[in-house]
């Protein structure tokens, strides 16, 4: 594993470097009660990662795997709003590296119309949060095991910037302590301007599905509380309906790039 300068990485951060492991989600969990402040867990190889509802998450050699363990990061509510801070800083590290990543309600960072990576937020022992990201650095998994109708996933070497797992860390932990610190002295309110600024298909028809409904509307904001902003058209005039929990999925493709459905 690198080891980096220690102007490379952020100060108050601690990290744990591994060849391999089931899933850094879980060594989070284990390791919950022995970490004192943030700590990056990362792992060259998972066995067993996972995305949202216990889907399994694809990780071809090569593609980032890491778990930010926060101990203390505030009530629940505060702490849901640190996928927004996720997402935003998985965008700032990409942006450095020359490409324009759209952000997609509520957890993953899509490139040139595809899924680029995935957020995944754990509550722990204690009120501590896991934050899971996978990005796909150097291989994009096979589309034949994604569910249907999901977005065909792709790589950033794909798109001709290769860079190694270890490497994409100390960016991406720079990145989340600017806008963490940002998120810190200043709340949601800037956080959520600069995640609507690359938002995926703001002001355009969406799909929404929930356990046990499917609606259709049209993507205007993210409110206060971090919930999707639809105009659903329904009723008379119209109507609006705030969603705090779901999946969201595209029709058609994305400004620039092939189909861009779902999680």
């Amino acid at each position: 594993m690198s080891d980096w300068p220690e102007g490379d990485w952020p100060a108050g951060y601690g990290r744990l470097m591994l060849e391999s492991v089931d899933s850094t989600l879980d060594e989070a969990r284990r390791r919950v009660a022995e970490c004192a402040g943030p700590t990056w867990i990362f792992a060259a190889r998972q066995r067993a990662a996972r995305g949202r509802r216990g889907r399994a998450w694809l990780q071809p050699e090569g593609n980032f795997s890491a778990t930010l363990l926060l101990p203390t990061p505030g009530a629940p509510d505060r702490a849901a709003l640190r996928s927004f801070v996720a997402a935003l800083a998985l965008a700032d590290a990409l942006e450095g590296l020359g490409v324009a990543p759209r952000l997609k309600w509520p957890n993953d960072v899509l490139l040139a119309g595809g899924k680029l990576a995935g957020i995944l937020l754990e509550g722990l022992p204690g009120g501590a949060l896991a934050i899971g990201i996978g990005v796909n650095l150097a291989a994009a998994p096979d589309p034949a095991r994604l569910e249907p109708g999901a977005a065909a996933p792709v790589a950033l070497a794909g798109q001709g910037v290769r860079i190694a797992p270890e490497d994409f860390l100390p960016l991406l932990a720079r990145a989340w302590a600017a806008r963490e610190g940002q998120f810190a002295a200043y709340g949601f309110a800037p956080i959520r301007a600069a995640w609507l600024e690359r938002a995926a298909r703001l002001g355009e028809a969406i799909e929404v599905r929930l356990p046990r409904e499917r609606f259709r509307g049209i993507f205007k904001d993210v409110d206060a509380a971090g919930r999707l902003v639809l105009s659903s058209g329904e009723g008379e005039g119209g109507g609006e309906r705030r969603v705090a929990a779901g999946e969201v999925f595209f029709s058609g493709a994305e400004p620039g790039g092939e189909d861009a459905s779902g999680d």
